[in-house]
């Protein structure tokens, strides 16, 4: 073994700085032949690099979400003088929150919304096709707060469980979603944007792009209580940034048993994004709350069918960045 005064240069036939390395951890481990064994293992870290990306890429949102949360706790303090004097304490929030959004948006997914002009200027339901994560619509909602148009949004309930986020939920109107809160805030003029798919939509749709509402007919109830229109909303390529494993039958068992998003995620690519808002679905005072789902599915089925290819393809998605982009409305 080399003596601590000897060097790895030292001798007739001097050894890089790796073989040194390589030969000390031999001697120092009793290994046999340790730079067969390293050399595997650095094999296997370059075939295996790309499927760990994949899986931790999505992790960026949650960095993301987390800063969002450190921003609105750093400007509480920072005006917390202010709260009894100003009834626009968060609009800067929500203005750097809605900039810092909308420009990863543009840089990541060259995101673009399309329909800007069928929202109407008084309250609307905004019913949407919920990806593997709500990220086309944070984007979409940060686009409206730059327009200073209010808009909520509901969130299913462990959203509001999660550590740190109820600060954030609060500032950006985001809701649980009670049907008298919601046609409350519609009654008051708000838009309010809601998924009737949900988690189980989220996790268990695939490249097929399939609307999974089950029963869900409660938001057509609010918007017939609130006598509003509802605005089918989709976004392109939305489940090919993240995909799930949700076509694993046990991982949709135990959802089923303890409604949590245990599904792993994997992704992140920068695909092109592009959200579309569809027609608005006039208020009728005779139509019910089963038919007006109906009509709405339909709806929300037709700007699938019209934006999206099927099944959705990762690559194409992201070659998509590269072809001409539709004018932004």
């Amino acid at each position: 073994m080399i003596g601590g005064n000897e060097s790895c240069t030292a001798g007739p036939t001097p050894m890089s700085y790796l073989t040194c390395l390589t030969y000390i951890l031999g001697e120092w481990t009793g290994v046999e032949h340790i730079e067969d064994y390293l050399s595997y293992a650095v094999y296997l870290s370059w075939v295996l690099f790309p499927l760990a990306v994949v899986f931790l890429l999505p992790g960026v949102l949650l960095v993301l979400m987390y800063t969002s949360v450190l921003i609105v706790h750093i400007y509480k303090r920072k005006n917390e003088l202010k709260e009894a004097y100003s009834n626009d304490l968060w609009d800067g929030a929500k203005q750097m929150l809605a900039t810092l959004w909308d420009a990863h948006g543009r840089i990541w997914h060259g995101y673009e919304l399309h329909g800007v002009k069928n929202i109407p200027e008084g309250p609307a339901l905004i019913v949407f096709y919920h990806g593997a994560t709500p990220a086309d619509c944070i984007y979409f909602l940060a686009k409206l707060i730059i327009q200073k148009r209010p808009c909520l949004v509901v969130a299913d309930h462990f959203v509001f469980r999660l550590p740190g986020f109820k600060l954030l939920l609060d500032v950006t109107g985001v809701i649980h979603g009670p049907k008298e809160e919601c046609v409350d805030a519609l009654k008051k003029g708000y838009l309010i944007a809601v998924a009737p798919g949900g988690v189980r939509e989220a996790l268990f749709s695939d490249e097929m792009y399939n609307i999974i509402w089950g029963e869900r007919k409660g938001f057509a109830q609010v918007a017939i209580d609130a006598k509003v229109p509802i605005i089918p909303m989709f976004t392109q390529n939305v489940r090919e940034g993240i995909r799930t494993l949700g076509g694993i039958k046990i991982l949709r068992t135990i959802y089923e048993s303890i409604r949590l998003p245990v599904v792993p995620m994997y992704g992140g690519f920068p695909v092109k994004l592009r959200t579309f808002i569809g027609e608005p679905i006039p208020y009728e005072p005779n139509v019910t709350a089963e038919e007006l789902t109906a009509k709405t599915k339909a709806a929300l089925q037709a700007l699938i069918d019209k934006h999206q290819k099927i099944p959705g393809n990762i690559f194409r998605a992201l070659m998509e960045r590269f072809q001409s982009q539709k004018k932004e409305d």
